[in-house]
């Protein structure tokens, strides 16, 4: 059981980690990003292409920091003309093109069997030992995140954010370049979730097509609008409490004797019941963003 709890809290740091990435994006700058699983696949394919071709593990967080600076930029630059709503839909457009890409340029990606196995994150320790680091690993780097996350919010690139989220065009009035604010954030949240689907990769050993489906990013909106969007710490609260959920359903299966099939269900119902329940009933979410501007000095 303690083995298992290890695991659940790792998933949900993984997953704290791309929720606090689509909540800069979608909450700061209003950017309704639909693709997000595909900078969180960044990381992932990053770790598992240097591991197929023995590049070594700096090359690895190279790749994935390329790869998701690249699609972070591809983001904001398809969305520089569109309105919001069309913005949407070109993002999750253009993940499921690089989810098609991934699955069938085999020579590279490994294709639909996917990339496997990958180096564990800690090659010299093995069972709770391992898994202990990779947990302490894992809530370090939600941290950093989160700290980065609040020094960019709290200062006047948050304000310019939360502003060309707002009124545009009172923030090109004032100097803002919301074209480039837009891009920076693409990119600096995109660093954030694929840095979370790095240590995913190896932590679970495998990379497949099947990781990038448009179902996860939902799942992720919906952590982001039930802990709060506009709210790092709501962010994280929310992915916490779904994973959480989502891992213990299983055993509420098993003790109330409902069939398997159950699960699967069980989780979209959830998902979707919770997104209706709050956009209704509560639109801020379990941690409402703060009303207080950012700090300027």
């Amino acid at each position: 059981m303690f083995d298992f709890l290890i695991h659940v809290t790792i998933l949900a740091c993984l997953y704290s980690l791309v929720a606090l990435s689509l909540n800069l994006q979608s909450g700061f700058g209003g950017l309704m990003n639909f693709g997000q699983v595909a900078l969180f696949g960044c990381g992932t394919y990053g770790a598992g292409i240097a591991y197929k071709y023995d590049l070594g593990f700096a090359s690895g967080i190279v790749i994935a920091a390329a790869f998701a600076v690249f699609v972070g930029w591809a983001f904001a630059a398809i969305g520089r003309n569109l309105q919001e709503d069309y913005w949407g839909m070109a993002t999750l457009a253009l993940a499921e093109v690089i989810r098609i890409i991934v699955n069938n340029e085999g020579w590279f990606t490994g294709g639909a069997q996917g990339i496997s196995p990958v180096s564990p994150l800690f090659p010299s320790l093995a069972g709770r030992m391992q898994q202990v680091a990779i947990l302490c690993s894992c809530a370090a780097l939600l941290t950093v995140a989160y700290i980065l996350c609040r020094w960019l919010t709290d200062g006047r690139y948050g304000l310019g954010l939360k502003m060309s989220r707002e009124e545009p065009q009172l923030a090109l009035s004032l100097g803002y370049n919301v074209a480039a604010l837009r891009r920076e954030c693409m990119i600096l949240s995109g660093l954030v979730a694929a840095s979370a689907g790095f240590v995913f990769a190896h932590y679970i050993s495998f990379v497949a097509p099947e990781q990038l489906v448009s179902s996860e990013t939902f799942l992720i909106w919906a952590m982001v609008i039930i802990g709060g969007i506009g709210n790092h710490r709501g962010a994280i609260v929310g992915a916490c409490l779904l994973q959480f959920i989502f891992s213990f359903i299983p055993f509420f299966k098993d003790l109330v004797g409902l069939p398997t099939e159950f699960v699967a269900a069980a989780r979209l119902v959830m998902i979707g019941g919770g997104l209706i329940a709050f956009m209704l009933w509560r639109q801020s979410g379990l941690v409402p963003e703060r009303i207080g501007g950012p700090k300027l000095a």
